[in-house]
């Protein structure tokens, strides 16, 4: 466990309070900011935020897999909109550090998409602590087409350029998806190294099926959507290695991916990761999941 773990950390220009923070995913519509900091997370994102309301994917679409602590769900980035989410924003009365979540409306197409997310980042900007760009989720059809190298330096380029222009910077995190070859990770790299962004979030849900104790008819008949959970730690892990290796430990890493113990934590710092998320764990483990990972 790192030496700080008990102490605040200093990270992105932050301190966190300790290293343990909740994944966006579980409040879209920043509207439970307040109750989930009495859990004791440290930071907590937010979103996925889009710049207009959408209802998702059609249901059923989100499935437990209990006998493997794992998720599917194909969501689609149901939320509110961005304007609902200022709102909720506003009305917070908890200090925990809050992240914007970033991502596009599904009708948007990717030609277009770049304006969207610097729309959505210039009117966040003066009501959360730091951006995650999300170009690496399964479940929004064509978003993984910007994790394209040329694609994601413009994107990520552009949002730079605005953050440069605010008179207060704010952390710009890019969220990325497991399902990258090491070399797609490796342009992935050296565009952030270019734009100069902040951080890495490792890692996204995985539309692979790997480490399932069901049935594969079972499985194929929930369907599409990403995989989260314990299935995902030792990917996660793996990504997390190879992204501290790579930077010689350089670039800040958050990393997610089935920490469902205090063992799966101290996994993904011995792997490089300063701070770590958890969604499918605080599922299956209950509000407790903070403090036995602390204690």
């Amino acid at each position: 466990m790192p030496k700080n773990v008990g102490n605040p950390i200093h990270l992105f220009g932050l301190q966190f309070e300790h290293p343990i923070g909740l994944a966006a995913g579980f409040d879209k519509n920043a509207s439970h900011i307040d109750e989930l900091a009495n859990f004791g997370f440290s930071f907590i994102e937010v979103g996925a935020i889009t710049l207009k309301s959408q209802i998702g994917n059609p249901k059923k679409r989100l499935f437990r897999l209990p006998n493997d602590k794992a998720l599917i769900n194909r969501m689609g980035f149901n939320n509110k909109g961005v304007k609902n989410a200022i709102k909720n924003l506003k009305n917070r009365k908890s200090k925990v550090i809050v992240g914007a979540n970033i991502g596009k409306n599904t009708d948007v197409p990717n030609h277009l998409v770049n304006n969207d997310y610097f729309k959505l980042f210039d009117q966040l900007h003066d009501y959360v602590d730091y951006f995650t760009v999300n170009v690496s989720c399964p479940n929004v059809k064509g978003l993984n087409e910007l994790q394209d190298k040329d694609h994601l330096l413009e994107l990520l380029s552009g949002l730079t350029k605005i953050n440069q222009s605010k008179s207060k910077q704010k952390p710009i995190l890019l969220k990325i998806s497991p399902d990258l070859s090491w070399h797609l990770l490796d342009d992935t790299l050296s565009v952030i190294k270019q734009t100069g962004i902040d951080g890495i979030i490792a890692v996204n849900t995985t539309s692979a099926r790997f480490n399932l104790s069901y049935p594969p008819s079972k499985i194929l008949n929930i369907g599409n959507g990403g995989l989260s959970g314990y299935p995902l730690k030792n990917r996660a892990t793996e990504v997390i290695r190879y992204i501290h290796q790579k930077t010689k430990g350089q670039l800040p890493i958050i990393g997610v991916g089935g920490i469902q113990t205090k063992a799966d934590a101290q996994e993904k710092w011995d792997a490089g990761a300063t701070l770590l998320q958890v969604f499918t764990g605080f599922i299956y483990e209950g509000p407790s999941l903070v403090k036995k990972i602390l204690d």
